[in-house]
C-alpha cells in the first residue's frame, strides 16, 4: 500500500462510507455532476484537502469553490452543466 496524507475511508452524514476510491481519476477530463460532487464531498468531509483536489484535479480555487458554493445552494442537482444557467445570478 501506498503511504497517504489523511483517512483512507470518511463516513458521511447518510451513514455510508466514503473513501479515496470513490474519488474520480485524477486524469478525469469529462466533469459530469457526479464526479464533481464526490470531489466536493471528499474535500467537506475531510477525504482530501483542497489544496490537494485542486492539485490532483487541476481545478482553479474558483472552479472549486464555484461547485461548493452550487452544492451549498441549490444540492448537487446545481452541478449538472445543463443546469448552470437556471442556478447563475445575472
Amino acid at each position: 500500500m501506498r503511504k497517504i496524507e489523511g483517512p483512507r475511508a470518511v463516513k458521511l452524514p447518510d451513514g455510508t462510507v466514503m473513501t479515496r476510491a470513490d474519488l474520480p481519476p485524477a486524469d478525469t477530463e469529462r466533469w459530469v455532476a457526479s464526479r464533481k460532487a464526490a470531489v466536493v464531498r471528499g474535500v467537506l468531509y475531510g477525504l482530501l484537502s483542497e489544496a490537494e483536489a485542486l492539485e490532483r484535479y487541476g481545478l482553479s480555487e474558483e472552479e472549486f469553490r464555484g461547485w461548493v458554493k452550487a452544492v451549498a445552494e441549490h444540492g448537487e442537482e446545481a452541478l449538472k452543466t445543463t443546469a448552470t444557467k437556471k442556478y447563475r445570478q445575472p
